[in-house]
């Protein structure tokens, strides 16, 4: 199978720890290439294009922009060519862009072909002996390689403890703005992250037993 053609969209490598966890987890289902836009930008941007590639070389687009007028544009610019982006944490009109609330709560969606598949909500697998975690196996994670880190760190965890240990253990890995307060949910991504992660490995207890 071919590799998927990924374009990350960063600014002062804000997608850097996104890279290393595809890179790292995905290997070479996926090649990588970055567009940064590290220019001093001016304060209110009429037309984003200037900033953006004359062509579109890509099988999906991940946006890391910090400027979310930039990315506006970013999203018509991909429509226009067809090509599927994923905006975690962005807001914003339109629907062609895919927004989770944190990379990590991203669904399966086909038209986002193997990075959707491989990265998104979390998808574990465990063995049970004796009351602990015996072992673990990451089916589906977060990009920037969260999933697999706490998931290594749970095992002999005794598994009444281990959804709460997970959860934690996320969260201290985690690379998304804590400072990013959903004030609706009263949550933060990384507090969405602890969630789902917790909540996958309840799930993957219950499958076990």
């Amino acid at each position: 199978m071919k590799p998927q053609r990924i374009l990350v969209f960063q600014q002062e490598g804000s997608a850097e720890s996104k890279i290393r966890g595809i890179r790292q987890y995905g290997g070479e289902r996926f090649i990588i290439e970055t567009y940064d836009i590290d220019a001093p930008l001016p304060s209110f941007i009429e037309d984003g294009c200037a900033y953006l590639p004359d062509t579109l070389a890509a099988d999906l687009v991940l946006d890391y922009l910090r400027r979310l007028d930039l990315s506006h544009d970013l999203w018509s610019f991909c429509e226009r060519n067809a090509v599927p982006v994923v905006a975690s944490s962005k807001k914003g009109a339109g629907a062609w862009a895919v927004t989770p609330r944190t990379c990590c709560a991203l669904p399966k969606m086909e038209k986002l072909g193997a990075y959707g598949r491989l990265f998104g909500a979390p998808e574990l697998e465990v063995t049970v002996t004796d009351g602990r975690i015996a072992g673990i196996s990451v089916r589906r994670g977060a990009p920037c390689g969260a999933t697999w880190d706490a998931a290594r760190r749970v095992i002999g965890v005794r598994v009444e403890e281990a959804p709460a240990a997970i959860g934690l253990t996320v969260q201290y890995h985690c690379t998304a703005d804590p400072s990013g307060w959903d004030v609706m949910h009263g949550r933060s991504a990384v507090h969405i992250a602890a969630e789902l992660h917790s909540s996958a490995l309840k799930k993957a207890i219950d499958q076990a037993s």
